[in-house]
């Protein structure tokens, strides 16, 4: 993909604030004093869907629409993507069809029929829902959205474009990344804005797909696992965002379960949020990397989700 200009990011944010508002970028004493640096959090959290992705849905639907006639669409997700979907379709009152794993997360289920969504459980992990619904799309003349595409990209980001200019001396950001729009729409922001920000990758150390295909200098394929970030549990790495990676990342850190956790509580405990597993694996990331921070770092950490259930949330209180 090309390097974005800031006029093309400044159009997705138009669309996207049509609908929605800028979330706020605050600094968090309590975690800067764990951390040992200045930190700083993106509250994608408080958006109507409770994640990022939203924003690509919005852009990638408004585009579409721009150039043809769509019917219906159709996507599939472990969550944040199938809601981001769900809500656009929505707004143009278009018919959509969300297709989830066995077992997702009933919270999240929830709330994609709550926007009107048909959820249909198919498949034992992501991987197997994406191929039903890719025959879903071809039987019913849907429009498959694709998890990634340059319009998602674009769409998202709209909030690293926010948080850079909110904290213009930011030095490192850690991002969380499952799909890896959101990654990807922090490197189009820093290239827009030409800014000099360090961008660190978090993953789940059970779903070490990119990490693997970095060292690997290739995609690969990895086995089938369990995370409690069932955001960041991608087994199929994208040749496209495996090529972003290496473009202008930094390097791609896996986090355990425990840490994840342990970030969740924290937040609740310092910022009374409520935050899934992916929106608190850049916190963890940013907590294990503490002997490289120094008191006067100035480092962003993006909380992309806030969708999680009252038991897991439980037990991250419990750590």
């Amino acid at each position: 993909m090309a390097k974005a200009k800031l006029s093309e990011v400044e159009e997705a944010a138009q669309l996207v604030y049509a609908l929605l508002q800028p979330t706020p970028a605050r600094l968090s004493p309590g975690l800067s004093k764990s951390a040992g640096a200045h930190i700083w959090l993106k509250h994608e959290n408080e958006l109507p869907t409770g994640a990022f992705k939203v924003r690509g849905g919005l852009v990638y639907l408004s585009k579409l629409l721009a150039t043809g006639t769509v019917t219906g669409v159709c996507a599939a997700t472990r969550g944040n993507h199938g809601l981001s979907v769900a809500f656009a379709a929505a707004r143009h009152d278009l018919p959509a069809v969300i297709v989830v794993p066995n077992g997702n997360s009933p919270e999240k289920n929830s709330a994609i029929e709550a926007l009107g969504a048909r959820l249909i459980q198919v498949g034992d992990d992501y991987d197997e829902s994406v191929r039903y619904a890719q025959q879903l799309a071809q039987d019913e003349g849907l429009h498959l959205v694709p998890s990634f595409h340059e319009d998602l990209v674009l769409g998202v980001a709209t909030y690293a474009l926010e948080f850079l200019n909110a904290v213009p001396d930011m030095q490192r950001i850690y991002v969380p990344v499952g799909l890896g729009s959101g990654i990807c729409g922090v490197l189009r922001a820093k290239e827009a804005l030409d800014h000099e920000v360090e961008i660190i990758g978090v993953v789940s150390d059970q779903f070490q797909t990119y990490p693997l295909s970095l060292e690997a200098g290739h995609p690969v394929v990895t086995h089938p696992g369990f995370s409690i970030a069932d955001g960041l549990s991608v087994r199929t790495a994208s040749r496209e965002v495996l090529s972003e990676l290496n473009r202008g990342v930094s390097r791609v850190i896996a986090v355990s379960d425990a840490a994840i956790l342990g970030a969740m509580g924290m937040m609740m405990r310092e910022l009374d949020q409520h935050v899934e597993g992916a929106g608190a694996a850049g916190l963890a990331g940013a907590l294990s990397e503490s002997d490289r921070h120094s008191p006067q770092d100035v480092i962003g950490v993006v909380i992309s989700g806030g969708n999680v259930s009252s038991a897991l949330m439980t037990q991250a209180m419990n750590q």
